[in-house]
């Protein structure tokens, strides 16, 4: 996938693996949202995990999904700035 950020793939594709998700959920900002698909086919395609796609909004870190109502083994959060 061409792209003009570095969303670092390859490091959520360990990170995955590393942690056994079977099943990430992926939140991305409003400009990237139109790569929704590119990016989760990516991520499926070099790891065993099924991706679901969070497509309310996403204003930062703090704006977290309820995750209770949502079984998933890993959040995936893409942003503009690195928060660990």
């Amino acid at each position: 996938m061409e792209e003009i950020y570095d969303l670092e793939l390859n490091r959520v594709i360990r990170e995955i693996k590393k942690q056994k998700a079977s099943s990430v959920l992926v939140q991305l900002p409003e400009g990237l949202k139109p790569k929704a698909l590119e990016i989760v086919d990516e991520i499926e395609s070099q790891s065993n995990a099924k991706c679901f796609i969070w497509i309310d909004s996403c204003y930062g870190a703090c704006d977290i999904p309820e995750l209770k109502m949502i079984k998933v083994d890993l959040l995936v959060q893409f942003g503009h700035s690195d928060f660990l």
